[in-house]
């Protein structure tokens, strides 16, 4: 797996990441070992990249990252965000701070769990619309200066957003869902990133799993999995509908000799070298699959075949449920 530039603030990484959030949540049944044999698995692979938050188990995923790393923590990038709170003695509180003294405190709580001096990579998870992105990022600043961090980023934020919290303090990565099934960042995100020297982190790049091409009916989801109550795109008619996409791609993809998964990854990956996408999995054999992608080239007439065979227009659902829409893109 080759380096990459992410951002014009000197960070390297690997072309592809490892998203680390089913490890710990959401997404069905929960196995630590096989989770962290993953996370090493990568490293082998070649990916060094690995993507966490505070909230993703409510704490559990950075501590299990924390275990996993013990002795190599200077082979991986880490990469961990904050601003989404909750609270363990209640699992369904949730709300947004990016009030200077929480980023201190989130800070402090994330190294701990981490088991690290310093954190690579520190994003704010949603913007706080409640507090002036100028005084988060003073405070997130405040943490490169006190040596605890290394180069902050954003996450699901607006173009003016952006403009403005790089002025405070350069911005190294914006990470925001973008897949062949989301493409709203095309208009006006990754230009500005662009014009400004930001890498851009792409999120959910298989579309939560869907752009798999595995997931045929909602029954194939663990009972626990939370997807089809969490995400309208996984929900009823929608369901349905995105799934007659799904099969375009897939076509295509054996044509090509190549998984589904691989030949939507290698799509993101076309879009730019500036673009370094975290397909998630908490599993190896998914993960080795994944890591093939970034061997796959496309040519031109490829991308446009696969953006026909998921137009903009005929993706059905919303990224979020209503009030998770309203947190992002702030």
């Amino acid at each position: 797996m080759k380096k990459v530039t992410l951002g014009s603030q000197g960070a390297i990484v690997s072309r592809m990441g490892l998203g680390c959030m089913g490890m710990s949540e959401f997404y069905g049944e929960l196995n630590d070992a096989e989770s962290s044999a993953t996370i090493l698995r990568a490293l082998a692979l070649g990916i060094n990249f690995i993507d966490t938050a505070d909230m993703y188990g409510i704490g559990h995923n950075e501590e299990l990252i924390g275990n996993a790393i013990k002795g190599r923590r200077d082979e991986f990038f880490i990469a961990t965000k904050f601003g989404n709170v909750r609270k363990k003695d209640d699992p369904t509180y949730w709300s947004v701070s990016g009030k200077p003294e929480y980023v201190h405190a989130a800070c402090d709580a994330s190294l701990r769990r981490l088991g690290v001096e310093q954190i690579d990579l520190y994003y704010q998870h949603r913007v706080d619309p409640a507090t002036p992105i100028e005084e988060t990022v003073g405070a997130m600043a405040e943490l490169v200066t006190a040596g605890k961090v290394r180069y902050l980023g954003l996450s699901e934020a607006s173009a003016a957003t952006i403009r403005r919290a790089h002025a405070v303090h350069p911005i190294t990565a914006v990470q925001t869902e973008y897949s062949l099934w989301t493409r709203h960042v095309e208009a006006e995100i990754l230009p500005t990133v662009r014009e400004l020297g930001i890498g851009f982190v792409a999120y959910s790049p298989l579309g939560r799993g869907f752009l798999t091409g595995s997931i045929t009916k909602p029954s194939d989801l663990d009972e626990k999995d939370t997807r089809t109550k969490r995400f309208p795109r996984f929900m009823d008619e929608a369901f349905e509908k995105n799934l007659v996409l799904v099969e375009k791609v897939k076509r295509i993809a054996e044509h090509k000799g190549v998984t589904t998964s691989q030949i939507a990854l290698a799509w993101v990956m076309a879009k730019g070298d500036d673009i370094v996408p975290i397909p998630g999995t908490k599993r190896r054999k998914y993960l080795e699959e994944n890591a093939r992608a970034a061997e796959i080239a496309l040519t031109p007439s490829d991308i446009t075949e696969l953006e026909a065979a998921i137009p903009v227009a005929a993706i059905t659902g919303e990224r979020y449920m209503a009030g998770g829409m309203r947190s992002v893109q702030s």
